[in-house]
């Protein structure tokens, strides 16, 4: 008899975390290598926030909480939608897991049976699919590349939605491409959505506060307020608020669902650490000025890298329009050879290759679902970053 299940087999490790490990090890041993993999701004958690988690702990606030959050981190997040989204929860309309990850998972064990099919935009963050099909859902590909700007158009979504389809999974702006939809970009799809009243829409607006060139975000309920009954919209403090070590999600949604959903976390993770809670609720409700800020800096690191990435040979980098990845496409290295001898067949073989010689960490396409491109993080330094471009440049360059 196995040992290990069957459902286990459904799934792989995360492509990003084990580029970020493994550009760890490297450096462990003393390698010289630059990581542009991991998703986590270099920037430190606001004085204000860690200050709010000391606080909690002096006041005692270290015991369990109610499973779905503490109620002030839930008024911050009702508050949150309204003042930035002009969307109205209540407060038992909002749940916290730890982390985002947790929330998609929640929401999935708590709806999708063996058979239902999810729709997902591709390039996608690595987690969604692996989630849905450990959990006995099929996930739908549908391709949204680079000649559309890495947005999926409405014709393509209105194909994909069959009888069995249960979720639509909408990242804006997006893991791994930095592509975001405007409002009128949008509501083409949402118009689609509405035509399919039994799909479901998970909104995972993650990076809603890192937009560059004046882009207007939008999330879809906000575009649409009648699928306000069938979105679940999420969010968390891990990218505009450099949290990503305190683990913390939040969304909000119909109150059969959130119910569901706490539920299922009451089986699982239990409540979110309580003192992280306390300095979500301080970021969510404390100054926001250093937001824009911050953005005005990723901003310069993306021309910086989209331009020295469209200098090298056999390179072609889109602009993002927000998040802090670029995705730029490897195609004109593809069938080119090394100067240690190894050729270049698809795009794992690039950013291996480039690892081994130049010692800089990406992670490539294929494990977002599209190729032959790579997803570079430019949420490190400017100096890194130049470097690694250098060295991306060197490596192409030295292709023959």
């Amino acid at each position: 008899m196995a040992f290990l299940s069957d459902s286990l087999k459904r799934i792989k490790p995360s492509a990003t975390i084990a580029a970020t490990q493994k550009a760890r090890d490297l450096k462990a041993q003393g390698v010289d290598v630059i990581g542009l993999g991991a998703g986590e701004p270099d920037f430190d958690t606001p004085d204000n926030i860690k200050a709010a988690a000391i606080e909690a702990i002096r006041r005692g606030e270290t015991k369990y909480t109610a499973v779905g959050g503490i109620d002030e981190l839930k008024q911050a997040i009702a508050a949150k939608f309204k003042r930035e989204n002009d969307l109205d929860y209540t407060p038992a309309q909002c749940f916290v897991a730890p982390g985002g990850k947790p929330i998609i998972f929640n929401a999935m064990v708590a709806t999708l049976n063996p058979g239902d099919e999810v729709v997902i935009p591709a390039p996608y963050w690595v987690s969604y699919p692996d989630i849905v099909e450990l959990l006995g859902g099929t996930p739908v590909f549908v391709e949204a590349g680079m000649e559309t700007g890495f947005k999926l158009q409405p014709d393509v979504l209105e194909k994909a939605i069959t009888p069995k389809t249960k979720w639509f999974f909408f990242n804006s702006p997006s893991n791994p491409t930095g592509a975001a939809y405007t409002h009128a970009e949008l509501k083409k799809l949402t118009d689609v959505l509405l035509r399919h009243p039994d799909v479901w829409i998970l909104s995972d607006d993650m990076y809603e506060h890192l937009s560059y060139d004046g882009f207007k975000f939008a999330t879809p309920v906000q575009v649409e307020p009648k699928l306000k009954d069938r979105t679940l919209t999420m969010n968390g403090v891990s990218k505009a608020y450099a949290m990503t070590g305190w683990r913390i999600g939040y969304c909000a949604g119909p109150l059969d669902l959130i119910k569901a959903m706490t539920t299922v976390q009451s089986q699982s993770t239990s409540n979110p650490t309580s003192i992280s809670q306390w300095a979500a609720v301080e970021a969510l409700n404390g100054p926001q000025d250093f937001i824009p800020e911050r953005a005005a800096v990723f901003k310069e690191r993306r021309d910086l890298v989209v331009s020295m990435l469209n200098q090298a040979k056999g390179i072609k980098c889109p602009t993002p329009e927000g998040a802090f990845y670029v995705y730029p496409s490897c195609a004109g290295c593809i069938g080119k050879t090394t100067p240690r001898g190894k050729l270049i067949e698809n795009d794992q073989d690039f950013v291996e290759a480039l690892l081994e010689e130049e010692g800089v960490a990406t992670v490539h396409g294929e494990a977002f679902g599209l190729s032959p491109f790579f997803r570079i993080s430019y949420a490190t330094s400017t100096e890194a970053l130049t470097k690694a471009c250098e060295r991306i440049q060197r490596f192409c360059a030295s292709l023959r």
